[in-house]
């Protein structure tokens, strides 16, 4: 049965990748993103979800900018919780299903081990804070799922590697934090395994919190010097620590996320992070 999947934030990172896999696919797509519909403003986004009758629904949509929203408490939550609540009430009166992209700031950031999905939730910032009431209205309606990841990037949009990848090129010198780690996120590996999801018989759809991230554990400054080593870059990287460079937001500084729970559902093996970065830095050179 062919379904019918709308997918917002069609052209961040995560969106982007999601379009690019789905010209492979056997479903009807709807995309959309602020530029062609704010989902924040809510009779549009209604009369746009209403047109539509999408039987499924990938929220891409969010407000990123992490250190800006220490300054647009009111934007970052209209758009990270606003557009959640909007679908999740739509989702209630056509049960169509929901799958969330969340992120790990929900969380505080200083357990010395992989974060489950029962852990509890403490964000220590406006955009953590913001996404969490993302989060609470998708998982009001039954069947909503939430997939939380972390440190997501694309050959698409803005993001660390191709911030490094560019100033490796540029520097003869950069400084990259050390004392926080987590697992680099191929969007494009996401992209796969939410589609995976949206296309399955509507009976294994089960609803609820899900972690994925690449495998492995690195710190910024270890992802740093993987993208030199794959790109050849001359430019000396130095760690520092989190204290040397300030950012308004605070950032997890332990932001690995325990998979298996996604694993067992889906029966997936999930790339290791460099592998997977070495595959976006070949597109970007491309």
């Amino acid at each position: 049965m062919t379904k019918k999947i709308m997918v917002t934030g069609a052209f961040g990172q995560l969106g982007s990748e999601i379009r690019k896999i789905s010209e492979a696919s056997d479903q009807t797509f709807v995309f959309t993103d602020v530029d062609t519909l704010d989902m924040s403003e809510q009779k549009n986004a209604n009369r746009f979800l209403e047109s539509n009758a999408p039987d499924i629904i990938i929220n891409c949509a969010a407000y990123t900018a992490v250190d800006k929203a220490e300054e647009e408490e009111e934007k970052a939550i209209q758009i990270n919780a606003g557009i959640p609540e909007l679908l999740a009430s739509y989702g209630k009166k056509t049960e169509c299903m929901i799958i969330h992209v969340s992120t790990d700031y929900v969380f505080r950031g200083d357990l010395a081990r992989p974060l489950k999905e029962e852990d509890k939730t403490d964000p220590q910032s406006v955009y953590g804070r913001s996404k969490l009431l993302g989060e609470e209205a998708i998982l009001s309606y039954e069947r909503g799922m939430v997939i939380r990841t972390s440190w997501l990037y694309s050959s698409f949009g803005h993001n660390f590697v191709k911030s490094i990848a560019g100033l490796l090129t540029k520097k003869e010198e950069l400084k990259v934090v050390f004392d926080q780690v987590g697992s680099p996120t191929y969007a494009g590996d996401l992209a796969e395994v939410i589609l995976m999801i949206a296309e399955q018989d509507d009976q294994k759809f089960i609803p609820g919190i899900y972690h994925y991230s690449n495998e492995g554990i690195a710190s910024w400054y270890d992802l740093a010097i993987a993208i030199g080593e794959i790109t050849g870059a001359d430019c000396k990287i130095v760690p520092i620590e989190t204290k040397d460079y300030p950012l308004p937001a605070p950032r997890p500084a332990y932001a690995i996320l325990n998979k298996e729970k996604i694993k067992k559902q889906l029966d997936i093996q999930i790339p290791y992070w460099r592998s997977s970065l070495i595959r976006c830095l070949e597109i970007m050179n491309t």
